[in-house]
């Protein structure tokens, strides 16, 4: 089959060059052409036909030319004979040159064949090569890990797109980069360490887990798989890749936080877990059961013996003999004994076990051991609540007393009762003595006060008087009191406070001399504004004041003799605030701009003034700097007016704090009570809890849960001293998020027993989901207390309908936090709603004025307002309304 596909390809060839031969030698025969030129004709054309590519076409022409030479051009003619010796060198000639030089054609446009096929196999062998590192590098660029190729300097080769991504790069940005720049800096060393190994260890794979830094400087956790190998030149390189671990870490913190929860749950509550296996005598404590052996878990095996060792001589036999029962007979117990710790001090253990089955049909204990030790000390601090009573009266320099109206002498009065009148604590002191304390001007109010209780002319009392102290100073005293039925419906004693009240009268004095003060002082700083000017001023380029306005020294605004000084020459407060001076130098010296430089030197007379100066760099045209020119202002009134407000303020807090007294004052019946009522239920439950334990079988758990309502009261009375306390505290403004509901609830708390006694019910419409003010819940709640108590006072002389006093939260249109606190008592009088608000403004008797003023400038301080609202029917509201919190509302 090759032969004849040979031969059909080489036929073409034969045929034609067979016609070229003829009409080569029609030519020379026609122009009688020599046998050598004919033989070079025949010879182009057998080479010109061999790059046809055909061997034997052209070996078959060849020899017809030999034939045509050898018949036509050779004598004798028309002979195929060749005679001449000449001529067969010539044929031979044209023979072998014909032959070689037809195969060496051939035989390079084979090779040249060849060659391209090579070249087409080669190309199709690199396309498919590129494709298969196309496909290759798209599996590398987005297989869901990272990869990172590394040097043994820590130079990043090569990262897949996925890897850049992850860590918010592009490729571009981290090759060619340290790979330190994508770890913490505290984990650098380590993972130096890490490559260091890799490299020592060529071709194993070594895994470790690691934090990585993403651009945007968050951070996830990453297992690195890495394995050295040698690469080109025999360069060692590092292939990292990375599985995103930071969801797993986050399980592994979450449950590590979890123990930690539950750890601290165990520290807050005094109770420790523990497990024991009778039969293996494996036994397991937490961290708290540790704690409240104190011992070590690092040296201390725990267990039963260490139990009876740490156990209180008193008490092992009882624990031994639980353990005894616990081994012999497996069931649930419960006991409690007393450790005895190394430092000496005794503990109250309550621990109670459950028998469980494990997995291999052993029995084991689970259980929980409670230091109780805090229910055991619960008449300690009931002892020390009742000291925290004397300690509020002390604070609030309130005394309380109980007076019998028929022997007309005391049938109780507190320790600070005594301290009022000047008394020490351990002298004896008789009526007589007491009475001898009062100023002779006030004995008959009191004398009158006695004689309207027995008489039952009023259920409640309240007036001042004047103590005489040995000193000859003048205490003022406050005093509330209300009567107190006998068994006979007969009037039997008064009950009341009395309360220190000197403060409160100095500071009102103050106060009204800090007023004329403040009057004064204004209109003095407002003539001296009226008459005063700002002035013009000029300095050269070294800062000296090269030009002042003519009227500064005339109206005698600044000294004389001012040119050519510096301006700290000027100033008197340059050693004082010397940062102040520094920054001004530093802002001339850069040409720039100030504003508001304040500065403190002397006028003409003397008189120290305060100087307020703004000015500007000016330039040439050539840009030299020239100066400053600018202008300035004497500021010394508005400084002064700040003073003096600050003293005002000061002297207002100090009255607010002293009217916060009084009113704690009025509330300390209501105070007792709350206190009281805790204190007896602490009585009752530890007679309860003493009947439990005495009993022949003694009832553990219900004496457990006496002993957790002592501890309950005890926690409330303690609460309701920490209000007395906070309230009385005379402290700095803490201004934080409040819930204006929180602040009514805990003044009713501290009010009900007013309630009460006036017969006065409350009833509270407080709105839901309330946002938050910010505010200072001392200062909120004695505005509170004094709606509260101003609506009781006014609702004493209602006898005819039933006294209720409402209090309501909502929100107003402007978004703004509103309290209301409305009674139906008298009202307020038309005439007098504009200065119900006003100092000293008052209707009561014996009132200061100045309860309903401090409430204006507490809630105006607070950003808000306060206002008296015409009501529908009997009475009055008044309301406040607050800003809210500003991230409540984010």
């Amino acid at each position: 089959m090759h032969r004849i596909s040979s031969f059909k390809s080489s036929a073409p060839q034969l045929t034609l060059g067979s016609i070229t031969l003829a009409a080569v030698t029609l030519t020379c025969l026609y122009f009688h052409a020599h046998f050598a030129a004919t033989a070079f004709a025949y010879l182009l054309v057998i080479l010109l036909f061999s790059l046809m590519g055909s061997f034997t076409a052209s070996s078959a022409l060849c020899i017809v030319a030999i034939a045509a030479l050898a018949y036509y051009f050779t004598p004798p003619a028309l002979s195929l004979r060749i005679d001449e010796p000449r001529d067969v060198a010539v044929v031979m000639a044209f023979f072998i040159v014909s032959i070689v030089g037809t195969y060496l054609i051939v035989k390079l446009r084979q090779e040249r064949e060849a060659a391209r096929m090579t070249a087409a196999k080669l190309h199709r062998s690199a396309t498919d090569l590129e494709d298969r590192e196309k496909r290759w590098r798209a599996i590398f660029e987005h297989n869901p890990a990272m990869y990172f190729m590394v040097d043994e300097a820590g130079t990043v080769l090569n990262v897949n797109t996925f890897g850049a991504t992850q860590l918010g790069y592009a490729r571009a940005e981290l090759i060619g980069r340290s790979v330190l720049d994508v770890f913490l800096e505290e984990d650098h060393e380590f993972f130096r360490e890490c490559i260091r190994t890799c490299l020592e260890d060529v071709g194993q794979t070594h895994t470790w887990d690691v934090q990585k830094v993403r651009n945007d400087r968050s951070v996830l956790w990453v297992r690195e798989n890495a394995k050295a190998m040698l690469w080109a030149a025999e360069q060692p390189v590092v292939l990292i890749a990375c599985e995103d671990i930071t969801e797993r870490r986050r399980t592994e913190l979450a449950l590590q936080r979890s123990e930690a929860h539950l750890a601290q749950a165990q520290e807050l509550s005094h109770t420790g877990s523990f497990s024991w296996n009778p039969a293996t005598g494996d036994a397991f404590w937490s961290k708290e059961t540790f704690r409240i052996f104190q011992s070590d878990p690092q040296t201390v095996p725990p267990g039963p013996q260490f139990v009876v060792e740490r156990t209180h001589p008193d008490d092992r036999a009882s624990v031994k003999e639980t353990i005894d029962r616990a081994m012999r007979d497996p069931s649930d117990f419960e006991h409690e004994y007393r450790l005895l710790l190394p430092d000496g001090s005794v503990k109250h253990i309550h621990a109670q076990a459950r028998a469980t089955r494990t997995a291999s049909g052993e029995i084991e204990f689970v259980g929980a051991a409670t230091d109780v030790t805090a229910a055991r000390t619960a008449e300690q601090q009931l002892r020390r609540s009742e000291a925290y009573l004397a300690e509020a009266q002390h604070l609030t320099h309130t005394g309380s007393w109980s007076w019998d109206v028929q022997s007309l002498d005391f049938i109780y009065r507190s320790a600070e009762v005594d301290r009022l009148f000047g008394f020490e604590p351990q002298e004896p002191v008789s009526i007589e003595t007491i009475r001898s304390r009062i100023h002779p001007e006030d004995l008959p109010r009191l004398q009158e006060v006695q004689r309207q209780a027995i008489e039952h002319e009023q259920e409640r009392f309240e007036y001042d008087f004047r103590v005489v102290l040995p000193d000859g100073r003048i205490r003022r005293i406050h005093s509330v009191a209300h009567v107190v039925l006998g068994s006979d419906s007969n009037i039997s004693e008064l009950i009341g406070t009395h309360m220190d009240v000197t403060e409160q009268h100095a500071a009102r004095e103050r106060l009204e001399n800090a007023l004329v003060a403040l009057r004064e002082s204004e209109q003095r700083f407002r003539d001296y504004a009226e008459t005063a000017s700002d002035w013009l001023w000029e300095t050269g380029p070294d800062h000296r004041v090269t030009r002042l306005s003519e009227h500064t020294s005339d109206a005698g605004i600044l000294s004389t003799g001012l040119i050519g000084l510096l301006r700290w020459d000027i100033a008197c407060d340059t050693e004082e605030e010397s940062e102040k001076w520094r920054q001004h130098r530093e802002t001339l010296q850069a040409y720039l701009p100030f504003r508001d430089l304040v500065y403190r030197t002397v006028n003409r007379t003397g008189s120290p003034i305060y100087v307020r100066t703004s000015g500007k760099p000016f330039f040439d045209g050539n840009g030299n700097f020239l100066g400053y020119r600018g202008v300035s202002t004497d500021i010394t009134a508005i400084i002064r007016a700040g003073q003096a407000e600050q003293e005002l303020r000061k002297a207002q807090a100090e009255l607010t704090h002293v009217t916060r007294i009084t009113t704690l004052g009025e509330l300390t019946t209501s105070i007792a009570h709350e206190i009281n009522q805790p204190l007896a239920a602490i009585l009752s439950n530890a007679d309860a809890c003493l009947s439990w334990m005495a009993r022949e079988a003694p009832n553990l758990a219900a004496a457990r849960s006496s002993v957790e309502w002592i501890i309950e009261d005890a926690i409330r009375a303690s609460e309701v001293i920490r209000s007395i306390r906070a309230l009385a505290k005379k402290g700095e403004i803490e201004m934080v998020p409040l819930d204006i509901n929180q602040v009514v609830r805990d003044v009713v708390a501290l009010v009900a027993r007013e309630l009460t006694s006036h017969r006065v019910t409350l009833r509270s419409e407080l709105m839901s989901a309330l946002p938050t003010v910010l505010g200072d819940r001392v200062q909120l709640q004695q505005v509170v207390i004094n709606l509260v108590m101003n609506g009781i006072e006014a609702m004493e002389a209602v006898t005819d309908r039933p006294r209720e006093l409402l209090i309501q939260s909502s929100t107003d249109d402007l978004g703004y936090v509103q309290l209301a606190v409305s009674d139906c008592g008298v009202g307020i009088a038309e005439n007098d709603a504009d200065r119900v608000l006003d100092p000293f403004f008052t209707t009561k008797p014996s009132g200061l004025g100045m309860g309903l003023s401090i409430c204006r400038s507490i809630v105006e301080a607070h950003g808000g307002r306060i206002s008296v609202v015409q009501k529908n029917g009997p009475g009055a509201t008044f309301q406040f309304a607050l800003p809210q919190h500003k991230e409540a509302i984010s």
